[in-house]
């Protein structure tokens, strides 16, 4: 007399093993969250398509992700078609799967490990390129040409170039890391970089626009005219209609003034 899997009362997964994908699919997508014989079912799927994601996983063996955490992260697309999958359909949940293990991997390799956002193209194209190399390596004996590797892949030597500086995007290194191995106690951040000559001249500006409507309105139009005009003090005093020394003495106090405002709290005169 054959039991029903209510009747066998099961408490491991491999009580379901004589159960078809259909009958699990079923129990998975009807029992309620918490319910002990839908994770039963769940985890027997999960074993019984241990071999698909590990497949998934094969073509990234030359990542620097170990192969132990990308099957983790098959094992999460595989449980997304498990739980998505309809037998209406009319398609079987190893073709409905396969598809959704290796978006997951690649989805974890575009949103977990580019430091620097890569068209997704590169970075497929990149993972060619390391299977490729290894390939041709073995075959010619030796190092393959970029024209090589592109023709092996049916892509452009130029597009080999983009793909290998979006490869130096993948992983990022550390400024605190030796900048070679017998350089002592010099760093990558040591070499990268320089003050710029220009900061302290941004930063004195800023203070002296915090200060700039303090200025009546005479003194910052001679300012604008000798400093952002280019214009000479003789030329000034024509146009205002004042003397050139009139403009200098007008020019040393606006100056003074503001030199004094960011230093401490003076008194304007004028």
């Amino acid at each position: 007399m054959t039991r029903t899997v209510s009747q066998l009362r099961p408490t491991r997964a491999s009580d379901l093993e004589e159960c078809d994908d259909t009958r699990l699919l079923e129990m998975v997508q009807s029992l309620p969250r918490g319910s002990g014989l839908r994770e039963l079912a769940c985890e027997a799927l999960v074993l019984r398509y241990q071999p698909l994601v590990r497949s998934c996983v094969q073509p990234f063996r030359n990542s620097p992700e170990s192969s132990e955490e990308l099957m983790q992260v098959g094992y999460v697309g595989l449980l997304k078609a498990i739980n998505n999958f309809d037998p209406a359909v009319g398609n079987t949940l190893a073709g409905y799967a396969q598809p959704c293990v290796s978006g997951e991997i690649r989805r974890h390799f575009r949103d977990k490990r580019w430091h620097v956002h890569v068209k997704r193209t590169l970075q497929e194209l990149r993972l060619q390129l390391r299977n490729a190399g290894g390939d041709l390596t073995h075959a010619l004996g030796r190092v393959p040409t970029d024209a090589e590797l592109a023709q092996h892949i049916g892509v452009t030597v130029e597009d080999v170039i983009e793909a290998r500086r979006a490869d130096l995007a993948f992983r990022a290194s550390s400024l605190d890391s030796p900048a070679a191995l017998d350089s002592g106690s010099i760093t990558v951040g040591d070499l990268l970089g320089a003050d710029d000559p220009q900061l302290d001249h941004v930063l004195d500006m800023q203070a002296v626009w915090t200060h700039w409507d303090d200025l009546p309105d005479r003194l910052q139009q001679i300012l604008l005219m000798r400093f952002y005009g280019n214009m000479t003090q003789a030329e000034i005093g024509a146009h205002l209609g004042i003397s050139q020394m009139h403009v200098s003495r007008l020019l040393a106090e606006a100056l003074a003034y503001l030199r004094e405002r960011v230093a401490g709290s003076p008194r304007l005169t004028a």
